[in-house]
């Protein structure tokens, strides 16, 4: 049975997969040998809570559409086996504006949830947003301005963690700062989570 928490206004939503406990560990050590590069005071790192594969962001979805978002879920869900992925590798996005981990293993099954997980807003009824081929990837760190993270890619392709198998899919919620504290990161929650067909 999934968590069902959310309440009578809209909610910033995406569906991921979350690595497990023990592979947030790897990353983790992985990336406090990043930060010991120069200039990586210039990245906005993002924290463990905020480590995750987005499947298909939602945006503002108001609440009494969530119910349907949820079970339109779980049936993606159910109709997915469970996977193997493990972190490995790195890249960016927009020169410098966001560094990643890449994944390998069952990738192809991951971007397969990933389309389910798209369609499942527009058989919801929510407006679909822009499209793009799916790319594997769990932000580190991100950048107002063009760094040049070339010494992180590089460290990152030398990176190969352990395998884990993905067993289940989660709706999330993320609230942005509002304080303005410079540094203060997203909240997220888990709004919902459903096992894949198959798991357990």
């Amino acid at each position: 049975m999934p968590a069902r928490v959310w309440d009578r206004e809209a909610m910033r939503l995406f569906a991921a997969v979350l690595p497990p406990e023990h592979i947030a560990d790897e990353l983790a050590a992985e990336v406090d040998r990043l930060r010991e590069l120069p200039g990586a005071g210039r990245l906005r790192w993002t924290g463990r809570p905020g480590w995750h594969f987005t499947l298909a962001f939602y945006g503002e979805v108001p609440d009494d559409a969530v119910p349907a978002l949820a079970d339109r879920l779980a049936r993606a869900a159910h109709r997915a086996a469970p996977f193997t992925l493990a972190l490995a590798g790195g890249g960016q996005f927009g020169q410098g504006r966001a560094l990643w981990v890449g994944a390998r293993g069952d990738v192809a099954e991951l971007r397969l949830l990933a389309g389910r997980a798209e369609a499942a807003a527009r058989k919801a009824g929510l407006p679909g947003g822009e499209h793009r081929r799916y790319k594997a990837h769990l932000t580190l760190a991100r950048s107002r301005h063009a760094v040049d993270v070339r010494p992180y890619v590089t460290a990152l392709a030398e990176f190969s963690g352990d395998t884990w198998t993905v067993a289940d899919l989660v709706l999330m919620r993320s609230r942005l700062p509002a304080s303005g504290v410079p540094g203060e990161q997203p909240r997220y929650e888990a709004v919902g989570r459903w096992a894949l067909g198959g798991a357990g």
